[in-house]
């Protein structure tokens, strides 16, 4: 387990670099009194580990820069891969703030050649494009929704590509939440493509993509809370929380609308990592305690099982 008695932890991911795995996470200080407060305080820490269980903290990977800038406001969610010129790529959010005090989500990244200490690129590496994407012009959402990217290579060889949380420009405003893309011949330069879903699946957005194969199955696990899915599937009695999809393939298409819910809304950002073992294990930060107020902090891993296509933890 994974706590932090100072600061309140929430999102992460998992980096193994076949010696040790690492921990990315967000946290912020309990000071603030109120944990809704955290998102814009919010900084990159890191801790490594040889079992998943005992982590030992080292030196932050990231924090929000002077502004103007794009991360001026937090540093968000984001994913890492090694580049095929040895160097770690950290594709992040980067949050600033609106006049109207709402926050703009950009993508933004970082290097290293150690995991250890990081280097921004200047400026966003991609914005939300209109052509596709709900703006927070478009009045509908209370922030600009284009965040948490996920990188990966091509299954193919063909460069990289990143799913990236967003919202579409049409459909119903509670209904919105797509998987946007984009790709990449080199992990800097991105181009944005077309969204590699519909809205109208049930999400008002959906957060934290990752691509899982469990039980010789492709999935897209996201998450999404009940305040965020769709009126008519909140209507349901569904918390939220986890949820897995059934993908074709790494492009899809995905099943979101058929996803099934793994965890209620006591756990949220989940992880699948692959133990040295071969085994999947889950991890997720723990958000809703008893009384419904925020928890924080990360699990011990879980153990996985797979059934005729459903998964289960524990």
């Amino acid at each position: 387990m994974f706590d932090l008695p100072e600061a309140y932890v929430w999102d992460f991911w998992v980096v193994d670099d076949s010696e040790r795995y690492h921990l990315f996470f967000l946290y912020a200080s309990r000071a603030l009194q109120n944990p809704d407060a955290r998102h814009y305080r919010a900084s990159v820490g890191h801790a490594v580990s040889s079992d998943l269980t005992n982590w030992t903290r080292v030196t932050d990977a990231l924090v929000r820069s002077d502004a103007p800038a794009a991360d001026d406001l937090a540093t968000w969610t984001g994913s890492i891969t090694r580049g095929p010129d040895g160097l770690w790529y950290l594709i992040y959010t980067g949050a600033t703030a609106a006049p109207n005090g709402s926050n703009v989500q950009t993508i933004c990244c970082a290097t290293s050649s150690d995991l250890y200490e990081w280097t921004k690129a200047p400026g966003p590496i991609l914005r939300a494009d209109p052509r596709w994407y709900e703006l927070l012009s478009d009045g509908h959402w209370h922030d600009e929704a284009f965040r948490d990217p996920f990188v990966f290579a091509d299954p193919s060889g063909d460069g990289w590509h990143l799913l990236i949380t967003a919202r579409a420009n049409h459909g119903a405003p509670d209904d919105r939440g797509v998987v946007g893309h984009a790709t990449s011949p080199d992990l800097f330069t991105w181009t944005m493509q077309p969204p590699l879903s519909q809205p109208g699946q049930g999400f008002g957005q959906m957060e934290v993509f990752d691509l899982v194969r469990l039980g010789g199955r492709d999935y897209l696990l996201f998450n999404c809370l009940a305040g965020y899915l769709s009126t008519a599937h909140r209507a349901t009695g569904t918390s939220g929380g986890v949820w897995l999809a059934p993908a074709e393939s790494a492009l899809g298409p995905y099943d979101l609308a058929g996803a099934q819910l793994i965890t209620g809304s006591d756990l949220y950002v989940g992880r699948f990592v692959t133990t040295r073992s071969g085994e999947p294990v889950f991890l997720a930060f723990r958000h809703a305690g008893p009384d419904g107020t925020f928890v924080g902090g990360i699990t011990d891993p879980l153990p996985v099982s797979v059934q005729d296509g459903r998964v289960s933890l524990g």
